[in-house]
């Protein structure tokens, strides 16, 4: 966790409990928590880049990773590994500096080139078995912001990105 530059994130069943819902109107409806943003904006101001990349693709998905500032967004990608090693050439990152957190089959590729796979705990049993680190909350209820404070807290940057909560006057909304 010392060395990661980079978390790379799946959305449903990570940043979402996986649960995808269409209104009367056919529009799709996902549920993002808000603890996983506040996390996400913590590795980006402690200098860890943050990207998605997602097998499908969704107007939604791409609001959110705008609203976090999210750089790096790579959706409707069925062979995630190739969106993977062009982000990594991008950034000139070696797979060592790179962490994934997944919940299910398409993420296995990437789990397994990463130098910290990680998963959410109610993701795929065999996911687990290839898994460095493992939540103990489930995707969409605060697996994001548990390991991105696990990395933090390796790299020892936790305690001055959360110093601001207790100087009023440098508090900004995030």
């Amino acid at each position: 966790m010392k060395n990661i530059k980079l978390l790379i994130l799946d959305v449903d069943g990570v940043l979402t409990d996986g649960r995808i819902t269409y209104d009367s109107s056919g529009n799709e409806l996902k549920s993002f928590n808000v603890k996983d943003g506040i996390a996400i904006k913590h590795l980006q101001e402690a200098g860890i880049d943050v990207a998605i990349i997602t097998a499908r693709e969704s107007s939604i998905v791409t609001r959110r990773a705008k609203e976090l500032n999210i750089k790096y967004l790579y959706q409707k990608e069925s062979n995630k590994v190739i969106a993977y090693q062009k982000l990594i050439q991008l950034l000139n990152l070696t797979p060592n500096e790179v962490a994934y957190l997944g919940d299910d089959w398409p993420d296995l590729p990437v789990l397994l080139e990463v130098g910290l796979p990680a998963v959410v705990h109610d993701a795929e049993p065999l996911l687990k078995s290839h898994a460095k680190f493992i939540t103990t909350k489930n995707g969409g209820d605060g697996a994001v912001r548990e390991l991105a404070y696990a990395i933090l807290r390796a790299q020892n940057k936790f305690e001055s990105i959360i110093e601001k909560y207790y100087n009023k006057t440098e508090l900004k909304i995030l």
